[in-house]
């Protein structure tokens, strides 16, 4: 008789891949629900058989081993399902942000090299007001006039794709930078950098709810290791607090990944208390500052841990902060993981002691192979220390306090340069996020005649609340050192962030070039 091989073996191995995970969840427990959209849940079992459906059509229309499929479309079933069928076929995924404009998705879908495009009605109505046409195979997951229809595509039932050996460097997806700094740039990761985050993740008996998008790394550290451990998914098409709170309680939800700017609309509905989150076991959250006074009303008032993770999606360094066991410390983003080497650098790349204000630079198992068709980015991206050993620079601004807990101050890019002086922008968010009536506020550098660059303030108010900015101004100035003071404040309504609230203080920096106060600068 042949040796059994069971998940437990597969995951306790040095190297495999999500596909024949699936396969062996399927096998041990085909009826544990592994995706939950709405009504509709699909088990292990049709997980694996639909995976494998949608391989076979991708290897019948020549996706070998090795290329790349583009998907571009909101959360479903059907978008999950066919990031594992992709993998299944040997090749990379490559998701893409139905919110981009066409022009930069049809960027991306030429530079990944994708001669198949898994896509939506939304994103190909918009892709067709561009007038131009990929030569790439579109195939419509939603079954909508956009293109060949899914449920036509896919192979008959039953159907086994044709097994294929998948090399632990060889990519596992490629994905494009958010491009709040400049032109999206493709990382690619390997099979092998996913594989250690299924070892280091894990979410057993988990209802994993998912309401950031499935392009981003952010919902996929999520998402993919709670598949590889035989957990049940439930998929949001999009975010809202109040579905995600009636979904949380029907579902007997145990974790979630939430990005900060969801957890505070979550936070601010006057019913919260009103549902039953009792089942909560864990909360994560990742891509963007995460403030600690949010922090500390989400322990208060939610059940369950809460933990902050804190990376790269190139990988390198990571740390995590383990808020319900260190809740004196929410002011950080937690220690190094294990294995993980991070370390801060000087401007001129020289590392710094212990309690000086560095760049943060990282190293670990789980690092991108580098940029797609950017290999001179790549070199831009790397530090090597004495010992020639590779770490990817962060581009955040940051220091350990005395019991080896990061503190981030700022990104690099957002250090404001004022008559010589380095300005934290961070320092001045915290202090005007102390005002009563201030809901959420960032600072931007813009040029100063005087100073070089000075800075200024966009605010959001609380709910009920009105701000008179210059009242505000002088509160805050009050309280803030000299080389710190604001030259301006304005008001929003909101502020600008990506779809997985990642904060795009390049627009407010356009946004007041637009209409710039004419005045002497502090």
């Amino acid at each position: 008789m042949g040796t059994i091989v069971t998940t437990e073996g597969i995951l306790a191995s040095d190297f495999a891949n999500l596909p024949d995970v699936i396969r062996a969840h399927a096998a041990e427990r085909p009826d544990h629900p592994a995706l939950v959209e709405g009504e509709t849940t699909l088990t292990y079992s049709a997980l694996a058989a639909l995976m494998d459906r949608i391989a076979f059509a991708l290897q019948r229309d020549g996706v070998c081993n090795g290329d790349t499929v583009a998907i571009c479309a909101r959360n479903s079933i059907r978008f999950g399902a066919a990031f594992c069928g992709v993998l299944a076929a040997g090749a990379a995924v490559a998701p893409l942000a139905p919110s981009l404009t066409p022009s930069s998705i049809l960027m991306m879908l030429k530079d990944s090299g994708s001669r198949f495009f898994l896509l939506d009605r939304e994103t190909a109505t918009a892709l067709t007001e561009t007038g131009k046409q990929e030569d790439v195979r579109r195939i419509a997951l939603d079954d909508s006039e956009a293109a060949e229809p899914f449920s036509k595509w896919i192979g008959p039932e039953g159907v086994k794709a044709v097994d294929v050996s998948i090399a632990p460097e060889q990519p596992f997806n490629i994905i494009y930078s958010s491009g709040t700094t400049g032109a999206p740039k493709g990382i690619v990761q390997s099979h092998r950098m996913r594989w250690g985050q299924f070892k280091r993740l894990v979410f057993p008996n988990a209802v994993m709810v998912v309401s950031t998008p499935l392009y981003s790394n952010t919902t996929l550290v999520a998402y993919l290791p709670t598949l590889a451990h035989g957990s049940t998914v439930v998929l949001l098409p999009k975010f809202d607090a109040g579905q995600f709170l009636r979904v949380s309680q029907e579902r007997r939800a145990t974790h979630a990944m939430l990005v900060p700017v969801q957890y505070r609309r979550i936070m601010e509905r006057e019913d919260f208390g009103q549902y039953d989150l009792s089942s909560y076991v864990l909360k994560l959250s990742t891509s963007a500052p995460f403030p600690a006074d949010l922090k500390a009303e989400v322990l208060k008032r939610w059940p369950g841990g809460l933990i902050e993770l804190y990376g790269l999606t190139e990988g390198g360094g990571a740390t995590m902060l383990i808020a319900h066991q260190f809740p004196h410390k929410l002011h950080t983003v937690g220690q190094p993981m294990p294995g993980n080497d991070i370390r801060l650098i000087d401007e001129d790349g020289r590392e710094v002691e212990r309690g000086t204000v560095g760049e943060v630079v990282g190293r670990s198992e789980m690092m991108m192979q580098g940029y797609h068709n950017l290999p001179e980015k790549m070199k831009e991206a790397e530090w090597r220390d004495t010992e020639g050993r590779r770490f990817i620079r962060t581009g955040d601004i940051g220091r350990f306090d005395e019991d080896g807990f990061l503190i981030l101050l700022d990104r690099s890019k957002d250090v404001i340069i004022s008559g010589g002086f380095n300005v934290y922008p961070s320092d001045i968010e915290a202090e005007l996020a102390r005002h009563p009536s201030v809901s959420e506020a960032a600072v931007v550098g813009v040029p100063s005649d005087r100073w070089g660059e000075t800075p200024v303030a966009f605010v959001a108010a609380r709910r009920g609340e009105t701000i008179d900015p210059a009242a505000l101004m002088d509160w805050v100035n009050a309280r803030l050192g000299k080389t710190q003071r604001l030259s301006d404040l304005r008001t929003i309504d909101s502020l600008p962030r990506s779809s997985i609230g990642k904060l795009l203080k390049r627009e407010l920096r356009d946004l007041y070039a637009q209409a710039p106060r004419v005045g002497a600068d502090y």
